[in-house]
């Protein structure tokens, strides 16, 4: 028990010291709200603890080091006069105000080797806040609104980005969420999905009518809207198109498999008799009974039943703007039906439980070359639907 407590006394002195070294090094190498972060948490747990002393003295250090180097570079960036700044500056004067905000909780912190509590120099920087915040939302609401003047979906998603970090901040500033709203409907991209037949075969109309809803794919994203019927009164951006190009269906096929199985198995009883042909008695004077075992034999004939479809094809990505192709991707889909069953001469009792089961079964009906295509191309669809997903129209 002593020898335990060594080490767990041990093992905790080891990670107080490695802590302490940590925030040492946060502070030497400039890291300084690193170092804050480890203090704040050692000293939330006890910070009248003796041992916590370093981290206040650290503590003390460190905030007044994070605190100069941010003024100092709010100054700089004030002075530089570079609109592009303004972001900056805002982000500067909240992390003054928040890291303030973490240590009043802390609040005194005593030093006990000089009898008095830490000093930490607060200031209130809420008028900074709220004008640079105000500065910034100006600048990015006159630069998404020039952008309004463009015919480029891609500024259009930009003035977006822009005027919901405006939203974010400053919520409600002057007609911003009008202007998301136009700026997201502008930059949309709209994809026309169409399907071509190259393998002079007929495709089931229900599989042409399930790759081309698309609102049963999910694809639809933020900036990307799919069509499987063309919209009159939209200019689409993009096409995809899924190219046919074969469909093989296998001829149906019954393969026949002889299995020869034999086994010892129980076939009722004898009576145990001694070297006089006597019967043998138990301690209760109950006739000993022994299993009579025999050897059985069975032949099994195992049917498989086998037909597959395969459909082969390609999907282009088509800039209809240029009437460029962007991206061709291959894709393959293959659907195997297969039935199993059996039947059998001689003994089944020589067959194990899985041959059972399958004696059990029958001949099915095989399926249709047309219902074989379509499982076939539910799998496509499934195929299609990770090509899209993978692959951006705009990369």
């Amino acid at each position: 028990m002593k020898k335990q407590l060594l080490f767990i006394l041990s093992f905790l002195v080891l990670i107080s010291c490695s802590s302490i070294k940590n925030t040492q090094e946060a502070i030497s190498t400039g890291n300084y709200d690193r170092a804050i972060d480890i203090a704040i948490n050692n000293l939330k747990r006890n910070k009248t603890k003796k041992g916590n002393q370093p981290y206040v003295l650290m503590l003390e250090e460190a905030f007044v080091k994070a605190t100069l180097k941010d003024l100092e570079r709010i100054s700089y960036l004030k002075k530089d006069q570079n609109p592009e700044n303004l972001e900056n500056i805002f982000v500067l004067y909240q992390n003054l105000k928040n890291r303030q905000e973490r240590i009043k909780p802390l609040l005194p912190l005593p030093i006990l080797s000089k009898g008095k509590d830490a000093n930490f120099k607060f200031s209130n920087y809420n008028d900074e806040i709220i004008a640079s915040k105000n500065k910034l939302s100006d600048y990015l609401y006159r630069k998404a609104k020039i952008i309004f003047n463009t015919n480029n979906k891609l500024d259009y998603r930009t003035a977006y980005n822009d005027l919901e970090y405006i939203e974010k901040i400053n919520s409600n500033f002057r007609d911003v969420r009008n202007l998301m709203t136009i700026a997201h409907n502008r930059g949309l991209d709209f994809v026309i999905v169409s399907m071509k037949n190259q393998t002079q075969k007929v495709i089931p109309k229900r599989l042409q009518q399930d790759l081309l809803n698309f609102d049963t794919y999910g694809l639809n994203d933020f900036w990307t809207v799919y069509h499987g019927n063309k919209d009159p009164n939209i200019k689409y951006d993009f096409g995809l198109e899924l190219n046919l190009r074969e469909i093989q269906v296998s001829p149906e096929q019954l393969r026949e498999k002889e299995i020869i199985r034999e086994k010892e198995v129980k076939d009722g009883f004898t009576y145990l008799l001694d070297n006089k042909g006597n019967q043998v008695l138990d301690k209760d004077g109950n006739k000993i009974k022994i299993d009579k075992m025999v050897r059985v034999r069975c032949e099994l004939y195992q049917f498989t039943q086998l037909k597959s479809a395969k459909v082969i094809g390609q999907v282009n990505y088509v800039d209809l703007n240029s009437r460029q192709t962007i991206e061709t991707y291959p894709i393959a889909s293959e659907f195997i039906f297969q039935h199993i069953y059996a039947n059998y001469r001689g003994d089944k009792r020589a067959l194990e439980s899985s041959y059972l089961d399958l004696i059990r079964l029958r001949t099915v009906p095989f399926p249709t070359s047309e219902q074989m295509i379509y499982d076939a191309g539910q799998d496509l669809k499934e195929r299609l639907k990770l090509i899209i997903t993978r692959n951006n129209f705009r990369n």
